[in-house]
């Protein structure tokens, strides 16, 4: 049933939100790992500490994160763990508020738990594969489902606020979207559409990893709705490569085979598919 897993995933967020809070309220420095990929001690310390806290727990699993080297445990069958420390370090920096601490397990494959996090506003997102999502904040807990919002055009887009691009804005155009909300981090931009406050979100990009989709896959897909790459292909999460080359699709059930179609042609013409 997974409980223990999320349970232990849900604790290990938060407390791993606590660390980037207090580096949150320092003059913390700013590293690059590329010329647009920051990295803060934050990153570093909230790794280190989840990492440590899942093999304590899970001494079985394999774990995957983004800010350790050592990826080789993607390369076993079974369970492993997916981990992005801090979903918008670029959030994290310009200090909106808008980055999450995310965990997602995976298992054959398939991502199956995951756990969201925001530590600014005490939101948490939750999901098993099967048996649900819910959102905790700040003491209440409720459960969540997909908007069942099936005309593209009354649809609510959610949209990077540091990745935009103009792919995105031809899909919009073509799907006759006039709605559209920003926010920062992945894992975010899935609890919204998980809690009907967004009903879309396209990352037209090659540009995001594994980590970035196990824990918001399992919390969108528990609250009913889909999350693939943009030919429509489930993710599969295994093998040395954690880039996925194929972008996100994540949407309500309702109006995902009206979306897919276009969000195709957009990423062919971007190279991203045949």
């Amino acid at each position: 049933m997974l409980g223990r897993e999320i349970t232990e995933a849900v604790r290990i967020a938060r407390e791993a939100g606590a660390i980037l809070m207090d580096v949150y309220a320092t003059d913390f420095r700013v590293s690059y790992k590329s010329k647009s990929d920051p990295v803060t001690e934050a990153d570093t310390r909230a790794n280190a500490f989840i990492v440590s806290e899942l093999a304590k727990a899970f001494p079985g699993d394999g774990i995957v994160a983004e800010e350790s080297e050592d990826r080789s445990d993607a390369l076993g069958a079974g369970r492993c763990w997916y981990v992005d420390p801090v979903d918008g370090t670029k959030e994290f920096v310009a200090r909106n508020g808008e980055f999450a601490v995310m965990l997602g397990l995976a298992i054959d494959g398939v991502s199956t738990a995951g756990v969201v996090y925001q530590p600014v506003t005490d939101k948490l997102y939750a999901g098993i594969l099967g048996q649900g999502a819910t959102l905790e904040q700040r003491g209440s807990r409720r459960e969540l489902h997909v908007s069942e919002v099936s005309d593209p055009t009354q649809l609510q887009l959610v949209v990077s606020r540091s990745h935009r691009n103009r792919a995105v804005a031809k899909v919009v155009s073509k799907l006759g979207i006039t709605k559209e909300m920003q926010t920062g981090s992945v894992g975010l931009k899935a609890g919204l559409i998980a809690e009907r406050k967004a009903d879309l979100y396209l990352h037209i990009s090659d540009r995001s990893s594994a980590w970035d989709a196990c824990g918001p896959e399992a919390v969108l897909k528990a609250a009913g709705g889909r999350f693939t790459d943009l030919a429509g292909e489930p993710y599969h999460y295994g093998g040395t490569d954690m880039r996925n080359r194929s972008g996100i699709l994540a949407c309500n059930a309702a109006a995902y085979d009206a979306v897919l179609p276009i969000a195709k042609e957009a990423a062919r013409a971007s190279g991203l598919i045949d």
